[in-house]
């Protein structure tokens, strides 16, 4: 493709961008196809000569298209959402023609420089301690990663990355139940093994029991385990319980254990004032991280990690071989030793557009009117006799499932509400994700997209009861 064609087709693929975020509700929500469609769509072989693009382009809206599941539609609310924003996609596109490898300053000064200041930004912006200093990571799974290895890496004096963990080893990790699975997977991929996990039980609000927490660090500790790292949550992925880092840090501070919190969603609900409620305790965390691509109208990915003593994470990282060495002369960042990988992307460019652009106060009024229209649907939920919230709703999240006067047993309770579910999805009207609460189905809805709007919540509303309608019918 030479500059001419680029010029273009660029234009058209724009052309088409803009279109589709316009044309956005004219499309199911949940991709209709089924398993190996797409597959038996596309040649076996790799196609011996050049294709034109226009060949392609359409390809990718008559194949690819079809098979998408439209995370940016305004009534997807399943999981958490990877909210994009227009301006987002400007920056993104710029990243990828710029093509920039950030792994050090001298590869790219202006986006290790600007990656400074972004992140100077955000946690002014969050209000964290001033003691804190950031890098972006991938996602939270990978900081999550990073903390249980530099806790792991301080604990040990730095000897394991030497020398290997020794067998059998006695480091402990803990969380709630209701804590991430990439912890889980974090203690496998760093070594210590999902049997070196404690999983702390939980209260009514699905908030770790730090009575139990400190009875089990006590008890590991006089059996000769070593306490290594508490993963708290602000905002579970079940339901957005908030565990307390007050409570949760006096116990790790007396124990000598690494504290790191995973707010992966709700920390951009610290944007508020209002929720700063959140981090009271603070000063006893070591590492923090949340997701601007989940709530922060950043495009995926981005992850905001934060670290109390980056001299330790480096350290834990830093490897130093000779085609890698530079000569600025002065002290400088080079973020590679920040984290797992050596090529990074330059993320810092989408978050500097999103924030300049929205500015701080149209961040925080899109976050308030999501909470509010999340509110105002707990309420509608609370308030009808044939439903109920299953879950304390702090933020944006509401957990709930249908649940008429004459079914009491749990087991049909879950039947019910999957059955609700799947005729929700299929109706290609919004799309909605479920997880279980005490053993009990529950449907999950989070409303945080960027462009979601009242209508979207009153129109879903109504699809519920019309839905459960049918289901009664059956």
């Amino acid at each position: 493709m030479n500059s001419e064609d680029f010029r273009t087709y660029a234009h058209e693929v724009v052309d088409w961008m803009a279109d589709y975020l316009d044309s956005i509700e004219s499309y199911p929500v949940k991709a209709r196809t089924n398993p190996g469609r797409i597959l038996e769509q596309l040649p076996i072989h790799p196609p011996k000569n050049g294709e034109s693009f226009q060949t392609i382009f359409k390809d990718f809206q008559n194949v690819i298209l079809p098979g998408i599941t439209h995370w940016q539609h305004p009534k997807f609310f399943g999981y958490f959402p990877a909210n994009s924003s227009r301006v987002s996609v400007l920056a993104e596109m710029l990243t990828a023609t710029l093509g920039a490898q950030c792994m050090s300053w001298l590869t790219s000064p202006a986006a290790t420089e600007l990656e400074d200041r972004v992140m100077g930004w955000l946690r002014e912006m969050i209000d964290l301690p001033e003691h804190f200093t950031g890098v972006i990571q991938d996602t939270a799974s990978t900081a999550t990663i990073c903390a249980l290895l530099t806790a792991r890496e301080k604990k040990s004096d730095f000897q394991v990355n030497k020398t290997g963990l020794q067998r059998p080893h006695k480091y402990m990790v803990y969380c709630s139940s209701e804590g991430h699975s990439s912890i889980e997977k974090a203690v496998k991929v760093i070594g210590l093994g999902s049997d070196n996990l404690r999983k702390i039980p939980v209260d009514d609000t699905y908030a770790i029991l730090t009575g139990r927490l400190h009875n089990q660090i006590e008890d590991d500790k006089e059996k000769g385990f070593i306490p290594l790292a508490v993963v708290a949550a602000l905002g579970t992925t079940g339901s957005t319980a908030i565990d307390s880092l007050k409570k949760i840090g006096e116990i790790t501070s007396k124990h000598d254990i690494w504290l790191h919190v995973d707010a992966a969603y709700a920390g951009t609900a610290l944007v508020l004032p209002e929720y700063r409620w959140m981090i009271d305790g603070i000063k006893y965390v070591d590492s923090f991280v949340f997701n601007p691509h989940k709530w922060m109208f950043t495009n995926f990915d981005c992850s905001a990690y934060f670290v109390k003593d980056p001299e330790a994470l480096v350290r834990t990282f830093e490897i130093l071989p000779e085609y890698l060495k530079t000569n600025e002369g002065i002290p400088v960042k080079n973020y590679r030793d920040w984290g797992l990988q050596l090529g990074r992307r330059f993320r810092a460019l989408k978050l500097w557009f999103v924030i300049r652009n929205y500015g701080v106060a149209g961040l925080q009024d899109k976050i308030r009117k999501h909470i509010s229209m999340a509110q105002d649907f707990a309420r509608t939920i609370d308030n009808t006799s044939d439903f109920e919230l299953m879950a304390p709703v702090p933020l944006n999240t509401i957990c709930f499932r249908y649940h008429p006067h004459r079914i009491d047993e749990p087991e049909k309770l879950n039947e019910v509400n999957e059955a609700l579910l799947g005729h929700l999805n299929a109706s290609g009207n919004l799309f909605v994700t479920h997880t279980r609460l005490n053993g009990a189905y529950v449907i999950r809805m989070v409303i945080g997209q960027t462009e979601v709007e009242p209508r979207h919540i009153d129109e879903t509303w109504e699809l519920i009861c019309e839905t459960v309608e049918l289901i009664e019918v059956e």
